[in-house]
């Protein structure tokens, strides 16, 4: 058997393996003109001469690259060549990142789903058919890693995906980069290549270029398939637990309308903690608007609540506050971020939105005072205020949630060495040195990330926030009197 037939072979029972394709779909294909695409649009070519289907092709020039417009000319010619409709989509995704306060990477994305999103629409419902190879899946899986992420990042890039936009498959996830150009060589198809591909700019690119090629020469052969065949388990696993969560989940909600969703806590601690936070993690993405970035800190943040005794309650970001109440735990979404009030130092999390959506975010103090924050980009050359009660850090350094509390143990500041380094101090230690005296200790808010103290409100800030020359985004905190 030949590569070409190999790989027919290989794709053709993969796409029926997942039901990917039925007789009379109608599918658009996203065809960049690279080797993946253009492997997947010659392959679905081929399968509709087995399976009847009705073909388009988009293709999106981002506006980023001088050679853009070759590679829409050539995606245009082969569609051109078998009588398949081409639709074109031009965008200026630097600019638009630039405006949405995103990366390009991640703007680039949001435009090629609009534009599959509207030709299918425009073609009544199509499946959109996108090339991603068992080594994006790799990528994939090592990058979601990399960030902390759970089973469901874990799992990687999966064959089919149903949601706002349609149908979503993937036909060639289960050939490696390697197959794929084997198969257009073979069959002598040439493919235009992206140089921003080339270089190690965007973290996909450094763990393509360096850490798969590593592990696979150096650790073990076969990695890629290898941790394709552990993402196939993991999204099993998730998708059990999905169904566990749900189940488990109705047996505990004893309210929910436009006041929120209550849980009893009795049922809810019945169950396994992995299913408690599961459960909160999905009631938190629905009373959130838009359901985005909440994050496991938060997840362990009303985790907490269920370890206390009596009334308590817990204010995360986007307007959501968490009440133990009665033998319930009680989730409502406020409204927008206005004042939060801090009551009996309970903690309060910043907002940690994308880019900072959620600023400006005022939180009101239990002493009269209030901290407002404000996320801004710097202009070159504008000066850090040397105020007292009004202070920049670096933005783009945060990488915890941020929380204004009281102090706790294990909290640090970072302070200069005084030979040009820095070195962490104990706040317990700073508050000696300084004389605070004890019983005001536990009155001083603190604005941390997890135990790194940005600011003891008032008094010091860490060395290591502090804005620089090449800062691009500060984070304004400022302490100001309520009105």
């Amino acid at each position: 058997m030949n590569v070409r037939e190999y790989t027919e072979k290989k794709v053709f029972c993969y796409i029926e393996e997942h039901g990917m394709i039925v007789p009379h779909d109608r599918i658009v294909a996203g065809v960049s003109g690279g080797a993946d695409s253009v492997c997947l649009y010659f392959l679905l070519l081929e399968y509709a001469k087995r399976v009847p289907l009705s073909l388009s092709v988009v293709h999106v020039n981002h506006g980023i690259r001088a050679g853009a417009e070759d590679d829409a000319g050539y995606v245009e010619k082969l569609c051109r060549q078998e009588g398949i409709p081409f639709y074109l989509t031009r965008a200026d995704v630097h600019r638009m990142a630039s405006e949405e306060k995103c990366s390009v990477e991640d703007m680039g994305r949001r435009v090629r789903y609009e534009a599959f999103r509207r030709t299918a629409e425009h073609m009544g419902g199509a499946l959109t058919a996108v090339a991603h190879n068992s080594n994006d899946n790799a990528e994939t899986m090592l990058f979601h890693l990399f960030r902390g992420s759970g089973l469901k990042g874990l799992g990687g890039i999966a064959p089919v995906r149903s949601g706002e936009s349609g149908k979503v498959i993937r036909p060639i996830l289960c050939l490696e980069r390697a197959e794929v150009e084997a198969y257009l060589r073979e069959r002598q198809i040439a493919w235009c290549t992206d140089e921003t591909n080339e270089g190690d700019v965007y973290c996909r690119n450094r763990i393509r270029h360096n850490i798969l090629p590593y592990a696979e020469q150096e650790i073990v052969r076969g990695t890629v398939k290898h941790m394709c065949r552990t993402a196939d388990m993991l999204r099993e696993t998730e998708a059990y637990l999905e169904q566990q969560t749900k189940e488990a989940l109705a047996q505990c909600v004893i309210r929910d309308g436009e006041a929120g969703i209550a849980l009893d806590l009795a049922t809810f601690q019945s169950f396994h903690e992995v299913l408690q936070k599961r459960m909160l993690f999905a009631v938190l993405r629905e009373v959130s608007p838009g359901g985005k970035d909440i994050a496991m800190v938060h997840i362990q943040d009303a985790m907490s609540l269920t370890a206390k005794e009596g009334s308590h309650s817990i204010h995360l970001p986007y307007g959501i506050i968490i009440r133990r109440q009665y033998g319930k735990m009680i989730i409502e979404h406020r409204g927008e971020m206005a004042d939060v009030l801090l009551w009996d130092k309970e903690p309060v999390m910043v907002p940690s939105g994308e880019k900072g959506m959620d600023f400006p975010f005022v939180c009101r103090l239990n002493n009269g005072l209030k901290v407002e924050f404000v996320l801004f980009f710097r202009q070159k050359g504008q000066k850090v205020p040397e105020n007292q009660y009004t202070k920049w850090f670096d933005y783009d350094k945060i990488e915890e949630s941020l929380m204004i509390r009281s102090r706790r143990t294990g909290d640090f500041l970072t302070i200069a060495d005084g030979k040009g380094g820095m070195r962490h101090k104990l706040l317990k230690d700073y508050m000696i040195t300084e004389k605070i005296p004890r019983q005001f200790r536990d009155e001083i808010p603190v604005i941390a990330a997890e135990h790194h103290i940005l600011w003891l409100v008032g008094w010091r800030i860490s060395e290591y926030f502090k804005v620089e020359e090449n800062t691009k985004q500060v984070l304004q905190v400022k302490l100001i009197e309520n009105t």
